[in-house]
């Protein structure tokens, strides 16, 4: 009783001063520029502030003369030599804009926004891109950000002027039509104030006295999911450890079906930069539904690391295959292979590409059945040979392009054709020997192991290419060349020719 009767002394309390509030209160003016305190990845930077600040201030005046494809090469000559700096994304951005190249103004504008979410540039420059791309809703959200962020920016309202004219049935007012807050404050009347913060603190307190025990807990949110975690899965043992993290089989006591879960490493999520980034890349790939894929059921954040729980295969990779058997015959090779590219041929329909692929990802089942897993380091497709990209996936089996870090839907067909050479092999092209490395020449693998059909040696060739305009251009043609082959007589599999 002395408890609530102190509560509502400060209720009454409260009250008394609503008055002189509800009178003098003004608005709440916040000023600032937050944008160099946003967490930013942990790379080591290779050159220090002031190179980085002229480098920067010279990118500038050229955008200003309009040397927007200077601007765009320079920016990648950088990043090829470890030279990084988070302004470049912006400067990207605007070059791309001045260039009309709508998808790289929304990507580039995408990675500034990440790096510096309190910039309203990045998000105005995105609406721009996405009212020529006639996507207007994706528009209005980017441009309701930017206003928050800068109510008074001019190119917002000549934005939203546009989108309002191009889209009339969702048109916004400008800030010019609306009314002003404080005319519209002064005249209502003070008891409404009164009135309703008085009902407000009423609740508040209804609330407190029914349900007090709760407010005594000292759990939070993140404790309270490390318990539904532990309560939800039994983790049986594990099974894999990789860059990322562990891998752990698991039983879903609510579903009642195993399930693999990928616990990720604590040091690689303690940024909310990187945090956020893999919930992005995670909630993109849980959208994949194809039997030819492993699929991702959830993510689930505690307070130290994230957790991807996923589907449980029973199978071995075909890394542990080869490592087994040394290499795979022709007709078992092309059988796998073909679940493998059916997987990626729906994944690049959804305009996701892979970008690690290799043997450790793809898993075989009975009958040689096969899944393609861990989109890790997966992206969002950009068909452009411009543009600073981040460089991600496993260097052996990395295209060309790849390497320099910008990936294409032709970057997965060039590790495919890796892969299946290794397969019918048993090593990569790099490390066979005869393979000629001035002129970038493989070895064919017709020559390397018996019973190979001849015609294997084109479609290796053509998928290899290092120009990746000339190279096979899609995992389906891939895949109808290699349909076409048919097996010759097979003997001894562990007999080669090196």
């Amino acid at each position: 009783m002395l408890r609530k009767g102190i509560l509502v002394f400060l209720s009454v309390f409260l009250l008394a001063g609503t008055g002189a509030w509800a009178q003098d209160a003004s608005a709440l003016i916040v000023g600032g520029n937050f944008s160099t305190y946003t967490n930013t990845s942990s790379q080591t930077r290779a050159f220090d502030q002031a190179a980085r600040d002229a480098e920067v201030a010279q990118l500038r005046a050229q955008l200003q003369e309009g040397k927007y494809q200077e601007v765009i090469n320079r920016i990648n000559t950088l990043y090829s030599n470890n030279f990084l700096d988070d302004r470049f994304y912006l400067l990207l951005a605007i070059a791309y804009d001045g260039l009309e190249q709508t998808e790289d103004v929304i990507y580039s504008s995408g990675q500034a926004i990440a790096v510096s979410p309190q910039d309203a540039r990045p998000y105005l420059l995105r609406a721009g891109a996405y009212i020529k791309q006639g996507n207007y809703e994706r528009a209005q959200l980017d441009l309701d950000t930017a206003l928050k962020l800068n109510p008074s920016s001019f190119m917002g309202q000549s934005l939203q002027k546009e989108l309002n004219e191009k889209n009339p049935a969702a048109a916004r007012p400008l800030a010019s039509d609306k009314k002003d807050p404080a005319k519209t404050n002064s005249q209502r009347p003070r008891w409404m104030y009164i009135y309703f913060v008085a009902i407000f603190l009423a609740v508040l307190l209804f609330i407190y006295c029914r349900y007090e025990d709760l407010f005594r807990q000292p759990q939070n949110a993140y404790s309270r999911k490390e318990v539904e975690i532990k309560e939800q899965y039994d983790f049986i043992r594990q099974i894999g450890e990789g860059g990322m993290g562990q891998v752990y089989e698991a039983y879903d006591k609510v579903l009642k079906r195993k399930v693999a879960i990928k616990r990720v490493r604590p040091e690689l999520v303690r940024s909310s930069y990187i945090r956020e980034q893999f919930l992005s890349e995670a909630r993109t790939l849980a959208l994949l539904r194809h039997p030819d894929i492993v699929e991702v059921y959830t993510v689930i954040e505690s307070e130290n690391s994230l957790y991807l729980v996923f589907e449980y295969v029973d199978g071995q990779t075909l890394e542990t295959r080869l490592d087994i058997d040394g290499r795979i015959l022709f007709s078992q090779a092309k059988e796998i292979f073909k679940y493998v590219c059916q997987g990626l041929a729906y994944a690049h329909s959804q305009d996701i590409i892979h970008c690690d692929l290799k043997p450790g990802n793809i898993m075989i089942l009975e009958n040689n059945r096969a899944k393609v897993m861990d989109f890790g380091v997966a992206r969002k497709a950009v068909d452009t040979q411009t543009g600073a990209r981040t460089v991600a996936g496993t260097p052996a089996y990395m295209a060309p392009e790849q390497q320099k870090g910008y990936m294409r839907k032709q970057s997965d067909v060039y590790s495919l054709a890796l892969c299946f050479y290794e397969a019918l092999v048993g090593q990569v092209p790099w490390t066979v020997k005869g393979f000629d490395i001035a002129n970038k020449k493989i070895v064919p693998p017709s020559k390397l192991a018996p019973f190979i059909p001849p015609a294997v040696d084109a479609l290796i060739e053509n998928a290899l290419k290092e120009d990746p305009n000339e190279r096979t251009q899609s995992v389906t043609e891939f895949w109808n060349q290699l349909e076409a082959i048919e097996p010759i007589h097979e003997d001894d599999p562990s007999k080669t020719h090196y």
